[in-house]
C-alpha cells in the first residue's frame, strides 16, 4: 500500500494554516476533482477522496491536534490514537454541504457514489482523552505503577445512559423518522437542490426525550473525577504515549467508550544522558590514573561497577559497557552506557606538590607524549 501523503500537502498548504485557509483550500480542490466534473476519470476520483481524507482531520481540532503531533499514528485508529477512521465514505462533514450552499447536488446528485452520509444518529466512538504525566529519570528506566486523577464525563447511573428519567422511555422522532435527518429539496433554474441537515427536533439522535433524567439533563453523562492506576513499562522517554483503551468518554448512540493516552514526561538525571536507549556519562579522572592506568569505579543505574582503564588514556576517550543502558520498551534487551573520560587538572597545590610535578615534568621527555611528540616533529619540519 503506497505511503499516505501529508495532509497539509494535499491540500497545498503549510504546516499551521487557518481554519479558513484549511477550508478555502479545501473548496478549490473539491471543485476541481469533484467526480461528477470529471466523469470515468480514476486519477480525480482518487485526488477528490485524498483532499476529503485531508480536510476532515484538519478540519476538527481535536483531530488536527493529534496529526499535527503525531502524524497519521495519531488519527489511525489501528495505530492506538483514535479518531474514529475515515469508514468507506464521507460521512459526517455537514459543513461542507454548508460550504457549498446545499451540497453538490447540482452536480448530479451529490456524494451518493462515494459510500453515502453518514447517519446524524449513527453510534459514533467516545471522546479521547490525553492527560500528561512526570516522572523521574529512574522510574523511566525501571517501570512504575502511577495512581492518576482525571476530570472525565461517565456514564450517568441514574438512568443508564439513557438520558431518560427512569420509569419513562425515548420516543422516536416524529420529524425524522428516527433517522436524525432530514431532506431539504430546493428547485432553482439548474435543476433540483437537496440537501440533508440533522433534525432540528432531535438534534440529529433520532429520539425524543419528554422527561430527561435529572441528574445529567439528558444528556446520559455526568462530569466525574476517577482515579486510575496505570502501568508505566521500563523504557518509556519522553513524549512516549501509553493508551489506555475504554477509559475515554463514553460513545454516542451506543458507540464505544474513547481511549485515555497516558503522555510521558520525564526528568533530568543529575549525572547520565539518555538517547534512545543509551545513556552516556562524564567521568573525571586524574592525570596518574589516565597516564599509568587505574581501575576506576563508574556509576550506572543499578549501582556501581568497576572499569579498568588502560595506560596512556587521553581525555575524551570514550569507553563502551555493554547492557549498561536502559531496558528497551517491552523486550528484555538493553542499551549501553558510554563513558566518556575527563582530565582532573588540579588547581589547589602547596609549594611540595608544585615542586613534585616539576620534577616529574622535567623526567618526561616530548617522546612520552604520542600526540605530543608528534606535533613537535611538524614544527621542526616547518621553521626548517
Amino acid at each position: 500500500m503506497a505511503e499516505k501523503r501529508d495532509y497539509y500537502e494535499v491540500l497545498g498548504l503549510q504546516k499551521g494554516a487557518s481554519e479558513d485557509e484549511i477550508k478555502k483550500a479545501f473548496r478549490k480542490m473539491a471543485m476541481k476533482y469533484h467526480p461528477d466534473r470529471n466523469p470515468d476519470n480514476k486519477e480525480a476520483e482518487e485526488k477528490f477522496k485524498e483532499a476529503n481524507e485531508a480536510y476532515s482531520v484538519l478540519s476538527d481540532p481535536d483531530k488536527k491536534s493529534k496529526y499535527d503531533r503525531f502524524g497519521h499514528a495519531g488519527v489511525d485508529p489501528n495505530a492506538g490514537f483514535g479518531g474514529g477512521g475515515f469508514g468507506g465514505g464521507f460521512g459526517g462533514f455537514e459543513d461542507i454541504f454548508d460550504m457549498f450552499s446545499g451540497g453538490f447536488g447540482g452536480f448530479g446528485g451529490g456524494f451518493g457514489g462515494f459510500g453515502g452520509q453518514q447517519r446524524a444518529n449513527a453510534p459514533r466512538k467516545g471522546r479521547d482523552l490525553q492527560k500528561a504525566i512526570t516522572i523521574t529519570f529512574e522510574e523511566a528506566a525501571f517501570g512504575v505503577k502511577k495512581e492518576i486523577e482525571i476530570t472525565k464525563y461517565v456514564k450517568c447511573q441514574t438512568c443508564d445512559g439513557e438520558g431518560a428519567k427512569p420509569g419513562t422511555s425515548k420516543r422516536t422522532c416524529p420529524t425524522c423518522g428516527g433517522s436524525g435527518q432530514v431532506t431539504e429539496a430546493r428547485r432553482t433554474p439548474l435543476g433540483v437542490f437537496q440537501n440533508v441537515t440533522t433534525c432540528h427536533q432531535c438534534g440529529g439522535a433520532g429520539v425524543v426525550i419528554d422527561e430527561p433524567c435529572s441528574d445529567c439533563k439528558g444528556t446520559g453523562k455526568v462530569r466525574k473525577t476517577i482515579k486510575l492506576n496505570i502501568d508505566i513499562p521500563a523504557g518509556v522517554d519522553n513524549e512516549s504515549v501509553i493508551p489506555i483503551r475504554g477509559q475515554g468518554e463514553p460513545g454516542v448512540n451506543g458507540g464505544p467508550m474513547g481511549d485515555l493516552y497516558i503522555v510521558i514526561s520525564v526528568k533530568p538525571h543529575k549525572l547520565f544522558k539518555r538517547q534512545g536507549d543509551d545513556l552516556y556519562l562524564e567521568m573525571p579522572i586524574s592525570f596518574d590514573q589516565a597516564a599509568l592506568g587505574a581501575e576506576i569505579v563508574v556509576p550506572t543505574l543499578e549501582g556501581k561497577v568497576s572499569y579498568k582503564i588502560p595506560a596512556g588514556t587521553q581525555p575524551g576517550t570514550v569507553f563502551r559497557l555493554k547492557d549498561k543502558g536502559v531496558k528497551r520498551v517491552r523486550r528484555e534487551s538493553k542499551g549501553d552506557l558510554f563513558v566518556k573520560v575527563t582530565l582532573e587538572v588540579p588547581t589547589k597545590l602547596n609549594s611540595k606538590q608544585k615542586k613534585a610535578i616539576s620534577q616529574m615534568a622535567e623526567g618526561v621527555t616530548e617522546e612520552c607524549y604520542q600526540r605530543k611528540g608528534g606535533v613537535a616533529e611538524k614544527l621542526k619540519e616547518l621553521f626548517k
